[in-house]
C-alpha cells in the first residue's frame, strides 16, 4: 500500500464519501438545495416510508448543504432513530445473498448522513455518547467481498474515520473499548484498496494518542 501522509489520508477520507455513495446508485445527481427550509422539508420526509428513499438520496448527495446539515439532523425529532432503523434493516441479510442493490443504496445513504454528524464539531461527541458506532460494526465484521458489502464496509469506515480526524482522547478511549482495532484489521484483510486505506488511517490516528499507543504495545 502507498505511504500516505496524515494530510493525504485526511483528504482521501473527505473524498471517498462522494465516490462510494454515487457509484452504487442509479439516480441522476440532484440539484443544489439552497435553503434551510428545503433541507428541513427533506429531513421531515424521512419520517414517511413512502418518501424516505428520495429524502435520504437527496440529502446524502447534496454536498452544498453538508456543512449545516449535521445539527439539523441531530436536533430534529426522531431523525437519528430513523437513520439507525434504516441501517438495521440490512442486518438480517448480511450473511445471505439477498443484500440487493436498492437496499444497499438506502443504507449507504443513511450512513453518509451519519458521517455528516460525525464530521461536525457540534455533533461529533453526541454520536459517540449515544454509542452510535456500535451500529456500524456488523458491516465491518462482514467477510463478503461483493460490491454491496464493500459499499457498506467503506461507508461505515468513513464514519469512524470522521470521528478520529480530530485528536480527542475520549473518542479514542471509546473506540478502543469497543474493539474497533480488530475490526479495522479485518477490513484491511478483506476490503478493497480504499477500505484498507481508511482502516489504516483510523489505526494511525489511534496511535497518536497515548492510550492508543499503550493498546498496541
Amino acid at each position: 500500500m502507498s505511504n500516505f501522509s496524515f494530510a493525504e489520508w485526511s483528504n482521501l477520507l473527505d473524498q471517498w464519501g462522494a465516490s462510494s455513495s454515487s457509484s452504487n446508485a442509479d439516480h441522476k445527481p440532484e440539484k443544489a438545495i439552497p435553503t434551510t427550509t428545503s433541507v428541513e422539508k427533506l429531513i421531515k420526509e424521512i419520517e414517511n416510508p413512502l418518501t424516505r428513499e428520495h429524502a435520504l438520496f437527496a440529502l446524502s448527495r447534496n454536498r452544498e448543504i453538508r456543512a449545516n446539515l449535521a445539527p439539523l439532523l441531530w436536533n430534529s425529532t426522531g431523525t437519528i432513530y430513523l437513520l439507525l432503523e434504516e441501517i438495521t434493516t440490512a442486518y438480517p441479510v448480511m450473511s445471505s445473498p439477498d443484500l440487493v442493490a436498492r437496499a444497499t443504496n438506502n443504507v449507504c445513504n443513511a450512513l453518509v448522513l451519519l458521517q455528516c454528524v460525525a464530521s461536525h464539531p457540534d455533533t461529533r461527541m453526541n454520536l459517540i455518547k449515544a454509542n452510535v458506532p456500535y451500529y456500524l460494526y456488523p458491516f465491518l465484521e462482514a467477510k463478503n467481498k461483493e460490491k454491496q458489502y464493500e459499499y457498506l464496509r467503506l461507508t461505515s469506515l468513513g464514519i469512524i474515520g470522521a470521528v478520529v480526524k480530530v485528536d480527542n482522547a475520549e473518542i479514542v478511549h471509546f473506540l478502543l473499548q469497543s474493539e474497533i482495532v480488530p475490526l479495522c484489521l479485518h477490513c484491511m484483510e478483506v476490503g478493497n484498496e480504499l477500505s484498507k486505506t481508511v482502516a489504516t488511517f483510523i489505526i494511525q490516528k489511534l496511535l497518536v494518542q497515548d492510550e492508543g499507543l499503550r493498546y498496541f504495545c
